[in-house]
């Protein structure tokens, strides 16, 4: 049997748009932006590490990061990451959402700016340097994660609560374009304040010794957002729904929302003590039956998302070089590579992953997060199927244009839908005492998948023909037959999708069945069925 709703959670629920709404998205979107800033830049000075610390004399080519040099510079954050989303989604629910944010924030600052500092000149020392203060980096992002997307929602009204929490998870797509956008700035500024032969005319004068602050400025730089917003974090309010349900204070969260809402709220503290009888913790039977399987259906959704997502960047050399954006790279100086593997990593982010996130935020109150979830693996199924089985086809020089139309309807689809969509859900569907840890447990699933794409398959995508193979690397399965098994993957995600409940339009404790009098009854919530009816 349902039980009546509380008068400032209900305020929440029905409240219109208003200022503090949008306030919120910044405040959190900031994090976010800086989250993508901090995980994007790397790839866009690996190239010049290889050329500064791994130059060979009298090589036909310049250097490069060996094979596990480059997996740990681009993966530690990613290990980081998946560490922090465990443990700051833990802590969000145990000390509140407010606390811990800031302290996610600082980790952020600190080893942003720590990340451009490095102990001894030669190439271990920096590596070493760069590598463990890039995984505590990845370490406060991933506290992010959960933190962001459930004080979101807990903010939100129920009409607009989607469109509220893809808009903080939007901003991403902002950060890799800022981050494109400071690389190629600061590239451009060096290139022309001290001009440097190309590697094939001079191949020790192509590198000048000022391009070791190249990187060290781009890495640096994401602390500037990350700092601006610590103020504004440290002023929110601790949401009602952790301070009413978690933090049993009835009278703080009615405070609290009647600031913010600016209304006269009712504490109703014998309420709170009814619905506190009848929580119930992670490991525990009712939580099993009522939640289990929607912790699976987020937690694999996520998993096989960024197994996709992530290893998309193995195709991306093939075209970036097939259609004559990157240039060999001997026929440029360090700091005109950067310039040029900006430019074109930005007009990607440009074209294919900022417009499918805001079409996402348009539509997600619209046709429900279901909908789009499944539309998007589909379409991401079809796309990974279509550019593997006429791979050939794609590789000839006539048809470049249609291999890159179909690379970004890839992308488009990743973020207009699965990709913001496993965002989105984990934080309405679970419980608020529970709500920051099943977001962290889904997103650690996450960036599971992501080392699986991002790794597994740098290995999996080489050439059958170890003549072929990039240096380094063993023979793999050869990228037709990777696109083939993606496709595979994105199919199954769409089976997992039907493990996950609608949330559209429905309060966060009807989803939860936090209103329900006896929560361990066999009789579930019409909200908490699995597959939309």
């Amino acid at each position: 049997m349902a039980r009546e709703q509380l008068v400032v959670l209900n305020a929440l629920d029905v409240a219109k748009t208003q200022w503090y709404h949008f306030t919120a998205i910044v405040i959190a979107g900031m994090g976010f932006f800086t989250d993508a800033y901090d995980l994007f830049s790397i790839s866009l000075v690996t190239k010049l590490l290889g050329r500064i610390y791994y130059h060979h004399e009298g090589a036909v080519k310049p250097g490069t990061l060996p094979p596990n040099v480059a997996a740990a510079v681009n993966g530690v954050a990613f290990c980081g990451t998946l560490a922090g989303q465990l443990f700051f989604g833990w802590l969000g629910d145990k000390m509140g959402r407010k606390k811990v944010y800031g302290m996610t924030l600082m980790l952020m600052v600190l080893c942003s700016l720590a990340s451009g500092l490095s102990f001894g000149h030669d190439a271990n020392g920096v590596m070493t340097t760069l590598c463990f203060f890039r995984f505590w980096l990845g370490f406060g992002i991933g506290g992010d994660y959960p933190l962001s997307a459930t004080i979101m929602s807990e903010y939100a009204n129920k009409k607009t609560r989607g469109a509220f929490i893809a808009a903080v998870f939007a901003m991403q797509g902002f950060g890799i374009l800022a981050g494109g956008i400071v690389s190629l700035i600061v590239s451009t500024a060096f290139d022309h304040a001290f001009p440097a032969p190309t590697y094939e005319q001079n191949a020790a004068a192509s590198t000048v010794p000022q391009a070791d602050y190249v990187w060290r400025i781009i890495l640096m730089f994401g602390a500037i957002p990350a700092a601006m917003t610590y103020y504004s974090r440290m002023k929110m309010p601790e949401t009602a729904r952790y301070t009413a349900l978690v933090a049993k204070n009835a009278k703080q969260a009615a405070s609290d929302m009647a600031k913010v809402l600016q209304v006269e709220i009712e504490a109703e503290e014998e309420k709170i003590e009814e619905i506190s009888e009848t929580q119930f913790g992670l490991f525990t039977k009712q939580f099993a039956r009522r939640h289990g399987l929607h912790l699976v259906g987020t937690a694999v959704c996520w998993f096989l998302l960024d197994i996709a997502y992530y290893s998309s960047n193995l195709f991306q050399k093939d075209i970036f070089s097939a259609i004559g954006w990157i240039p060999p790279a001997k026929t440029m100086n360090a700091v005109h590579e950067v310039y040029v593997v900006s430019r074109a990593q930005t007009l990607i982010a440009l074209c294919g992953t900022v417009p499918g996130y805001w079409f996402t935020v348009a539509l997600i109150d619209h046709i429900g997060r279901f909908a789009i979830q499944l539309m998007g693996f589909f379409f991401m199924t079809v796309f990974m199927f279509a550019l593997a089985i006429p791979y050939h086809h794609w590789t000839l020089k006539a048809n470049r244009i249609g291999f890159l139309v179909m690379y970004s309807l890839t992308f488009f689809f990743a973020n207009f839908g699965p990709n913001a969509t496993t965002f989105v859900v984990p934080a309405e569907i679970f419980p608020a005492r529970l709500r920051s840890t099943c977001h962290g447990i889904s997103a650690a699933a996450g960036k599971a998948g992501a080392m699986v794409g991002a790794f597994g398959f740098l290995y999996a995508a080489q050439s059958t023909d170890p003549a072929k193979t990039d240096a380094g690397y063993p023979p793999g399965i050869g990228v037709k037959n990777s696109l083939i098994v993606l496709g595979c993957i994105n199919f199954l995600g769409m089976l997992f999708t039907l493990l996950v409940p609608e949330s559209k339009g429905k309060s966060l404790e009807e989803l939860s069945g936090e209103n329900e009098e006896d929560s361990t009854s066999g009789n579930e919530a019409s909200a908490n069925r699995t597959v939309p009816i």
